[in-house]
């Protein structure tokens, strides 16, 4: 009987301590963030220019405003002026194509501000080929994939690269400090990669400063998350807002020569 009575009164205690706590988030103004990409194929020199706009939003909401009223448009040193259109979902698009050597200029307006950025383009190298092992990871069992590419001698050089497919995405950034003018690897691991899965590696050539910017922010992600995700600290790109700078941007504008291989698991 004695059992029976501490038995409920455990119960008894156990429910009044079931108190509600909430918790006060203190969410900041939105910001503009600006992902602002243009990528030239080095195999076919096939030129991808977009500008993606959002806003930052609340930590628990699940959904990213996307902004769709804004004007954007990339001027070069000469004044010759690319406007982009608006598509859907925050994605601004033109047929700009940057030449070397010249210093452009992207300009969005919204809400009245004027944000801003300038960079030119970024050379890059070819992937040539990859190599497959089929003992890598620590338990000795894991597919890992190199893929290599020659890093041109005497030249300071910066490479941000990605690695693709069904199983995740690897994202990692280099510099050629320790290996100029030699053969290098890109190194793609996934769980349960496996025969007959796609892998896409990519190449970015890029510049020191945005090298910086995306070492900081892969240490914050783990090179898992996206890089325009919610960050544990704010990480400035290189985009000002001229009007307002309290009111910076989130964000980079980048102009690259890429490589792509595709590559099929053995």
């Amino acid at each position: 009987m004695k059992q029976i009575i501490m038995l409920i009164a455990c119960a008894l205690l156990l429910a009044s301590c079931e108190d509600v706590i909430e918790v006060d988030l203190n969410d900041a103004d939105p910001r503009l963030v600006i992902e602002a990409n243009i990528n030239i194929r080095v195999e076919d020199d096939y030129v991808n220019s977009y500008v993606k706009l959002t806003t930052t939003a609340p930590f628990f909401d699940n959904q990213v405003p996307f902004v769709e009223n804004a004007s954007v448009h990339i001027a070069d040193e000469n004044g010759l002026v690319y406007s982009f259109t608006h598509v859907e979902n925050g994605f601004y698009i033109s047929d700009f194509s940057p030449q070397e050597n010249i210093d452009y200029t992207l300009e969005v307006i919204y809400e009245n501000e004027i944000y801003t950025a300038t960079t030119n383009r970024i050379s890059s190298v070819p992937l040539e080929y990859v190599e497959q092992r089929d003992d890598g990871g620590f338990s000795g069992d894991q597919i890992e994939l190199k893929a290599f590419f020659t890093d041109p001698a005497g030249e300071e050089n910066f490479y941000f690269v990605t690695g693709s497919s069904e199983r995740g995405i690897n994202r990692n950034v280099l510099n050629d400090e320790f290996f100029d003018g030699n053969a290098i690897f890109a190194l793609y691991r996934a769980d349960d990669l496996t025969t007959g899965d796609n892998v896409q590696f990519i190449l970015y050539g890029i510049t020191e400063e945005y090298y910086n910017y995306m070492f900081i922010l892969l240490q914050q992600t783990g090179a898992g998350g996206g890089p325009f995700e919610t960050q544990p600290a704010t990480v400035k790109g290189n985009i000002i807002n001229e009007t307002n700078p309290e009111n910076y941007p989130l964000g980079y504008f980048r102009i690259s020569e890429i490589s792509v291989l595709d590559y099929t698991v053995q």
